[in-house]
């Protein structure tokens, strides 16, 4: 794709968002409002009922607070960012998400080992040096079924082992993000103690939400030699799709990070050719096509593929 092809594409969704976009404003409420329902009656109806309704409305939130880290529904970012502080999801504090996620896009750093803090490959050289049993579960964590399994342990576990060393070494952004969670995560609690839905029913939910979500995360980004070659589309629209607010057509987020989440399937539709250009053809049809090609198989190793091992 050319240069000015790609100028083309990154400059094609002009429009200004609207003061409020109500529909984002409005499925939070149907968020909350559902996670209420499956927390305060449905845990007195079907414990079983209640842990996959409030799952699913934690992964749904989880999708909105990545549309308020990137200025939605409210032009104010301290409007917006007020939705998403509090994280019923308990492990993940808003503040940590947002920087974290924000360093994740310098596309340039996309997959890094060390400059991209989502990505799951590993420098070759720190690879030999894991004992086997740590490469066996890393090797597990690379096929869907395992990232579901065991992925949200692994990624919660590296991420609080990272946070923990920033702030023994005074980062008081992280110390903040932290500080910030802590009342939330309490209020969150302390809400379920005194609902009919268990503790442990809960937390069940919670890293279901998060298994849930490593389906997004899965392929989302590829190793390749060119950056613009680097991140997916997923052309599905279906009840994933919708979980993930349209974050499968990834490509055309990390281009047009500012665009509302249902604006992403049509900007996509219209120049899907340009977009796919641009990304080197990564594409899947539908996520059902992700789980047949990749439920038991990796699509690719742990260590970087176009990192030396030599160094």
């Amino acid at each position: 794709m050319s240069s000015s092809s790609a100028t083309s594409s990154r400059r094609l969704p002009k429009a200004r968002p609207a003061r409020v976009e109500w529909i984002t404003l409005a499925l939070f409420v149907a968020c909350i409002s559902g996670w209420g329902v499956g927390v305060f009656w449905l845990a007195s109806v079907s414990t079983s009922l209640s842990v996959v309704v409030v799952g699913l409305t934690l992964v749904l939130h989880a999708s909105l607070t990545h549309e308020v880290l990137h200025g939605h529904p409210f032009r104010s970012r301290i409007a917006s960012e007020s939705l998403g502080m509090i994280n019923p999801g308990l492990f993940i504090p808003y503040l940590r998400f947002r920087d974290t996620h924000l360093a994740h896009h310098q596309d340039a750093n996309l997959t890094d080992p060390y400059d991209d803090p989502e990505t799951n490959y590993v420098d070759p050289v720190r690879w030999r040096q894991l004992p086997r049993a740590v490469q066996w579960v890393l090797e597990v964590n690379n096929t869907l079924a395992g990232r579901m399994l065991v992925g949200p342990l692994i990624a919660q576990v590296c991420f609080m082992r990272s946070d923990w060393a920033a702030m023994r070494g005074g980062d008081r952004q992280v110390m903040l993000g932290w500080g910030l969670h802590v009342p939330g995560v309490i209020g969150v609690v302390w809400l379920v103690a005194v609902s009919p839905m268990p503790i442990w029913a809960y937390l069940l939910a919670c890293y279901a939400a998060l298994s849930v979500l490593k389906i997004r995360t899965f392929l989302e980004h590829q190793a390749h030699s060119k950056a613009r070659g680097r991140t997916v589309i997923i052309e599905d629209r279906g009840p994933l799709a919708f979980l993930f607010l349209n974050n499968n057509f990834h490509v055309v987020h990390h281009m047009h990070p500012g665009v509302p989440w249902y604006r992403l399937p049509g900007v996509y539709r219209a120049h899907a050719s340009r977009y796919l250009a641009c990304n080197e053809g990564y594409r899947y049809r539908n996520y059902a096509q992700v789980f047949a090609r990749h439920f038991w198989r990796a699509k690719d190793g742990v260590p970087h593929p176009l990192w030396s091992s030599d160094r």
